[in-house]
Formats: C-alpha cells, sequence, structure tokens
C-alpha cells in the first residue's frame, strides 16, 4: 500500500490545497494510506478530519512579532517537533513526505529528509517562504505557481502546476441559482463578495463596517466573510445599519463555490489560493493585499496579476476610504469586468492537484538516490 504524508498548515491557503493534493492522490490510489501532519492548536486540526483524513499535531509554533514571552518557548517547542516529527516519519514509513507550507512542514520533511525519504515542496507564493527555502535543497520536486521562482530554487527540480483549488471550473448559470437560494439573495442582482482569507481581515472588515450606511442604501448584494473573531462585531453593525437584505454577514463561508458562483466583484485579499480560484472561478477582482505578511509576499502576489490585466489593486491604507468607491466604479463599468474575467481565465490551472500528483506518484515509483546527509 502507497503511503504518503502531507505537512503544513495555519491558514486556509494551506490546507485546502493539501487536501485537494490528497483527493488526488486517493483518485489515482484509492487505497493509499494519507497521513497529515500540522501544528498543534492550528485550523488544520478540524479542517482536516472534516474532510476525511487523520492528522497528528506537532507543538511547533511561529514567531510573534511583537515581543511576548511565549516567543522564549519556541527553541523547546522546535526540538520537541523536530523529535515528534521523526517519529511519526519512522514509525508511519512514507513513500513520499509532501510539505505545503505552514509551521509543521519544516520539521516533518526535515525528518523525511534525514532518512532518504523522496520530498516534494508545494510552493504557493511568488516570493518563496524561509521554510521552503531552506529546504529545497534536499528536497526532489518543488511545484510553485507562478514564473520565475529559479529565484529562490534550483531549476532542474521546478515544476510549474499552479496552486490546487477546490473546483476545476467556473460556476454555471444553474449553479449561480443555487448559490442565490442557498445565502437568499437574488441570482439576478450583482453581487459583491467580501473575503479577508479563512481567518478574516481587519482593514477589510473595518471598510466594509464604515461602507454599511451606504450599502444598506443600495440594491447591489454584498456576502461578507469576518472571520471568526470578528463576526459579533459585524452583526452588530449590521444591526444597527438595519439589517438590509441585501448584505450576508458570514463567520466563516463553508461553500466557497456558492460563494464563487454568486460574485460579480470580489474583493479579497492575495493570499495564494485565493488567486488560483479567482482564476478558475474566472472573476473580475480588487486585492487589497495583507501587510503582515513575510516580505510582503501578497503584494507581490497581487501584483503578478495587475501586470497581466487580471485584477485591480488596493493598498491596505488605503482601503478604509477608497473601497467602497472603487468597488461602485467596477460594478457601473461591465467591459472592465469582462477584460479582469479573461485574463484570469487565461491564468487558471484548474489540473494543479492532479499535476502535483503525478509528480507525487512519479518520485514514489522512481525515486533518485539518497542524497549524502552531510551535504
Amino acid at each position: 500500500m502507497a503511503k504518503f504524508i502531507i505537512s503544513g498548515g495555519g491558514t486556509g491557503g494551506h490546507i485546502y490545497p493539501a487536501i485537494a493534493i490528497a483527493n488526488a492522490l486517493k483518485r489515482r490510489l484509492p487505497d493509499a494510506d494519507v497521513l497529515f501532519v500540522g501544528a498543534e492548536g492550528r485550523m488544520e486540526m478540524e479542517k482536516v478530519p472534516a474532510a476525511g483524513y487523520p492528522i497528528v499535531g506537532l507543538p511547533v509554533a511561529g514567531l510573534r512579532r511583537k515581543w511576548t514571552w511565549k516567543n522564549a518557548l519556541l527553541p523547546l517547542k522546535l526540538l520537541r517537533s523536530l523529535h515528534r516529527a521523526a517519529q511519526i516519519v519512522r514509525t508511519f514509513r512514507p513513500d513520499v513526505v509532501i510539505g505545503v507550507g505552514g509551521y509543521a512542514s519544516g520539521p516533518t520533511l526535515w525528518a523525511a529528509q534525514r532518512r532518504g525519504i523522496p520530498t516534494l515542496l508545494q510552493e504557493q507564493n511568488s516570493y518563496a517562504g524561509l521554510t521552503n527555502k531552506l529546504l529545497a535543497r534536499r528536497a526532489c520536486r518543488i511545484c510553485v505557481a507562478y514564473d520565475g521562482m529559479q529565484r529562490f530554487f534550483p531549476q532542474e527540480k521546478i515544476r510549474l502546476t499552479g496552486n490546487p483549488v477546490r473546483f476545476d471550473r467556473p460556476a454555471s448559470p444553474d449553479e449561480r441559482a443555487a448559490a442565490a437560494a442557498f445565502f437568499g439573495l437574488r441570482a439576478a442582482t450583482k453581487t459583491v463578495l467580501v473575503v479577508g482569507g479563512s481567518l478574516g481581515a481587519r482593514t477589510l472588515n473595518r471598510a466594509m463596517t464604515k461602507a454599511l450606511p451606504e450599502i444598506a442604501a443600495d440594491t447591489t448584494q454584498w456576502i461578507w466573510q469576518t472571520g471568526a473573531a470578528a463576526f459579533p462585531q459585524a452583526q452588530a453593525a449590521l444591526t444597527a445599519a438595519g439589517n438590509p437584505p441585501t448584505v450576508r454577514v458570514i463567520d466563516f463561508i463553508y461553500r466557497m463555490d456558492y460563494a464563487w458562483a454568486m460574485a460579480d466583484v470580489v474583493v479579497s485579499r492575495a493570499g495564494a489560493g485565493a488567486i488560483s480560484e479567482l482564476c478558475v472561478a474566472q472573476k473580475a477582482c480588487l486585492f487589497v493585499p495583507s501587510p503582515n505578511v513575510a516580505e510582503d509576499h501578497q503584494t507581490k502576489n497581487a501584483q503578478a496579476l495587475v501586470a497581466r490585466g487580471a485584477a485591480l489593486l488596493l493598498s491596505d491604507d488605503d482601503a478604509p476610504t477608497r473601497l467602497l468607491p472603487a468597488v461602485a466604479a467596477l460594478l457601473r463599468d461591465d467591459a472592465q469586468r469582462e477584460a479582469l474575467r479573461r485574463q484570469a481565465a487565461a491564468l487558471a490551472k484548474p489540473n494543479a492537484a492532479r499535476d502535483i500528483a503525478e509528480e507525487i506518484l512519479a518520485l514514489m515509483n522512481h525515486p533518485p538516490p539518497p542524497l549524502d546527509n552531510h551535504e
């Protein structure tokens, strides 16, 4: 029986591609045994079992930007995670280990590489993360979503696959009708989707709260994902605005296929997963990149689409005052929305999960010779 470990997580942008890869492997090898390794207390510990896969957690955690006593525990947590990851790899005996980014992927892939087990990295962003850059020298394959990644990785290991998404085509008119029924909205009315990633986005939530009086007076429909932490405040703001029937406030959208189907315009952070889904869904999007990410990689992600005429960009600083006028202008301009939609569609890679699974199976069937551990 083939065995695979998939490690990483922390946000939906890491978790859902990982699940898509697992599903693609299971379609090819229904009897395959797939184990996830995540970080204790992170959202993968809930989302992965909900998708039908087992997961074990490591005590690893990331460095907090503001000093806190919890940072002092990081070396101990890392040592414990390295030891636990080595135990998991030794006991499970995987054929290939896949890293999708996030805290847990470092210790897990390090343990696999130390044992000579083939590893594959999936780098979702246009600017490579530190963990993947450190692991790349001993990785066998590196699947990427953007051109030009030889800046970070050995050219011969790179495969341009795109990022796995939760669907493989744009929605049909019938699916939009089903989505409208799901959200309690009108299928024929223009709709804006505001989504700040799986955990929400403070800037987008502030901008929406400020704009609610104007939104309530308009016929445009809005689907607003707040994240769990901001949901009570958003509900209170909606009540204060008179609970307009054109606005749906949701803490977490489990049916993102329906959300994409309803959207005529999308306002989003610029995480790699969101961008990949946008392109497959073929939507006009206004990106507001998060400034609170390593190397400002969300801005780089968004700029890669803006340069191709596939999206618009608004800075985090400008969003609270300029978001609503920018969305209104895009809603009025049918030609611009169609141009953005066409360019996004041209960048779509709907078969990314399948292509990554093929690379994994190739490593399993024809593993490269083990590297010298002292290299």
